[in-house]
């Protein structure tokens, strides 16, 4: 991994791609062990899950389900403090063993404002899996079930993660170079 630059910023490398896949595999041989024989159902959030969900989900042995619900609060490189739901969540998950799977989780505002609409559905079970938390940014208390990387408060690109719109599909995590 080297310096590159999306639009007008420079990134530098921050996590390999071979990291991000072994955490990943630690990750679903937990899931695997917590819910073996409870048929769970996965909600990867959209879009910047799109990557990590799909990585995870491959590691996934036992009988599971999953779908997608679009959530955002981003434009550029920070917050709108808004949560705008795109993509509405389809599957009923009374009774059911719920696993949400966020790329990041800064500030909190997204689960925050989701986790309530899920709870009224009753699931039985409802955990969270996130690839990356920024314990510096939390302004809504989350407990993540199963976490990838605790990471300081940067911006950070790829594997999911994106600079308006762009850097989602590199296989490794950049940081924001200051300039």
């Amino acid at each position: 991994m080297s310096v590159i630059q999306v639009i007008d910023k420079k990134f530098k490398p921050y996590i390999s791609a071979a990291k991000i896949d072994d955490r990943i595999k630690e990750l679903a041989t937990e899931i695997n062990t917590a819910y073996e024989g409870k048929r769970p159902i996965f909600i990867a959030i959209l879009n910047g899950s799109f990557m990590f969900a799909s990585d995870l989900f491959k590691e996934i042995s036992i009988d599971a389900e999953i779908c997608f619900i679009k959530l955002a609060s981003y434009k550029g490189t920070r917050s709108t403090g808004n949560v705008i739901t795109s993509i509405g969540l389809d599957e009923p998950l009374k009774d059911r063993h719920v696993v949400i799977i966020e790329d990041i989780v800064d500030t909190g505002k997204t689960l925050h404002q989701f986790l309530p609409q899920l709870f009224n559905q009753q699931p039985a079970s409802l955990k969270i899996a996130a690839l990356l938390h920024k314990p510096d940014a939390l302004q809504h208390p989350l407990v993540i079930d199963y976490l990838g990387f605790n990471v300081p408060n940067i911006f950070l690109l790829g594997f999911g993660l994106d600079y308006d719109g762009l850097g989602r599909n590199l296989p490794e995590i950049y940081q924001l170079v200051e300039s």
